[in-house]
C-alpha cells in the first residue's frame, strides 16, 4: 500500500458551535463549516497537494446517526510538542485525561484529552 489507509475521519458533536471554537483554539485552526441536509460539517484543515501526509476529517453534527463518546474510536492529532495544546485545553472547554506521557523513545509522546462535546482525542508528537 503506498497511501496511508486511514482517507478519513469524523468525530461526532453534539453543538458545533461550541466544538469549532474548541478545535480551533486548542490547534490554533480556522475551521470552515456547511451544511448537508440534516448534516452539519466543520472541516480540519488539509494541504491539497499530493505530497501531503495523514488523513483529513470533520465535526460532524447530526443527532441521528452521530453521538460523541468518550470510549469510542481514538483519534490522534500529530504536533511539533503537544505541551502548547495541552496548555489550552481547559480554556477551551476540555479536560485534560492524561498529561504528556513518553510512549517509548523511537515513538515519541502523547496526551489524551476530553473535547467540548464529551469525545476522547489523542495528540502525539515526537518531542
Amino acid at each position: 500500500m503506498k497511501t496511508n489507509m486511514v482517507g478519513w475521519f469524523e468525530i461526532p458533536v453534539s453543538n458545533m458551535g461550541r466544538a469549532k471554537k474548541f478545535y480551533e483554539k486548542v490547534f490554533d485552526v480556522k475551521m470552515q463549516t456547511d451544511q448537508f441536509g440534516d448534516t452539519e460539517m466543520g472541516f480540519f484543515p488539509f494541504p491539497e497537494d499530493a505530497g501531503a501526509i495523514g488523513a483529513g476529517g470533520a465535526l460532524v453534527c447530526n443527532d441521528q446517526f452521530y453521538k460523541p463518546m468518550a470510549n469510542g474510536t481514538l483519534v490522534y492529532f500529530s504536533s511539533p510538542e503537544i505541551t502548547y495544546e495541552l496548555s489550552k485545553v481547559e480554556e477551551a472547554g476540555g479536560v485534560v485525561l492524561q498529561e504528556k506521557s513518553l510512549i517509548r523513545e523511537d515513538i515519541g509522546y502523547m496526551a489524551l484529552v476530553l473535547d467540548s462535546e464529551g469525545n476522547r482525542i489523542a495528540l502525539h508528537s515526537k518531542e
